[in-house]
């Protein structure tokens, strides 16, 4: 049997044992302002996250690594599942940078440093950093701000069909949100209240996947006293860790998951990354 395909139904069957009633909680937070996306708003969002994305990869390349690659999106695709998006394809890159941060790009484009997966101790801490990505992502954090869809009012209009030969006037709305883009992912961050859900939301994603909702609190506690170089960005770009770290624990217990004791993935993570347990 495909050994990938063999691990897709292992992460399947873990997701399958969550609470039902977090899944659809979920779920509702986030599906009702997508349903009211059109084909050419997705189109649109797709088309610029993909320059996006382009942007990162400008700045940092891909760790070449395709078993690392292979672990971290099985692991991308069990909480996509949850993250009521199912029109976007969310996929997961590793940056080849010793930087402890992790990046968004509108559409489903998904990258975590390798300097982040290096300080993680388990796979549920990998998850809750995804988690945090894919809900900049599901709630469509740098589409508002930048205005990006697929109708005449967008001031970038026509997103999805800017190669096909579109205006010049589109075409300098369409790089000048770009630029915007990367200005929130790498200068000035995101709005606060972005932070706090993506953090929020991402926990109660992990949990649905049946990740320890507590592993972005672990994970947090233990990088804010990594050395300073290696998170400089990450905490330029964020809030202090200890502010996350209450707004997430008040999460949990919003939530009912203050008391959960879900998997924490380490023994397959320590293999996935080559560590020894």
């Amino acid at each position: 049997m495909n050994r990938t395909v063999t691990a897709l139904t292992v992460f399947a069957l873990l997701a399958l044992s969550v609470s039902p009633t977090i899944a659809a909680n979920q779920r509702q937070r986030i599906s009702q302002e997508a349903q009211r996306l059109s084909m050419d708003d997705v189109k649109s969002e797709i088309a610029f996250g993909r320059e996006v994305a382009a942007g990162i990869l400008g700045k940092y390349p891909l760790y070449r690594d395709e078993q690392l690659t292979r672990y971290v999106n099985l692991v991308g695709k069990s909480l996509a599942q949850y993250a009521s998006r199912p029109e976007l394809n969310f996929t997961v890159g590793i940056l080849d940078t010793s930087a402890i941060n992790g990046f968004a790009a509108p559409g489903g484009y998904i990258f975590i440093t390798k300097g982040a997966i290096d300080a993680m101790d388990d796979e549920a801490q990998l998850a809750g950093v995804i988690a945090h990505e894919m809900m900049h992502v599901a709630q469509r954090h740098i589409v508002k701000e930048m205005n990006i869809h697929g109708t005449e009012a967008s001031p970038a209009a026509g997103f999805s069909r800017v190669i096909g030969g579109a205006t010049d006037v589109v075409k300098v709305a369409f790089v000048k949100a770009v630029d915007g883009a990367m200005d929130i992912l790498f200068e000035r961050g995101y709005k606060k209240q972005d932070e706090v859900e993506a953090d929020t939301l991402g926990t109660v994603l992990a949990a649905s996947a049946n990740y320890d909702p507590a592993a972005l609190v672990r994970y947090f506690e233990k990088i804010k006293g990594t050395e300073a170089k290696e998170t400089t960005s990450l905490q330029k770009l964020h809030p202090p860790f200890d502010e996350r770290i209450e707004w997430i624990r008040r999460a949990m217990e919003k939530n009912g998951l203050a008391e959960a004791a879900n998997k924490t993935g380490k023994g397959r993570f320590n293999e996935a990354v080559r560590k020894k347990s």
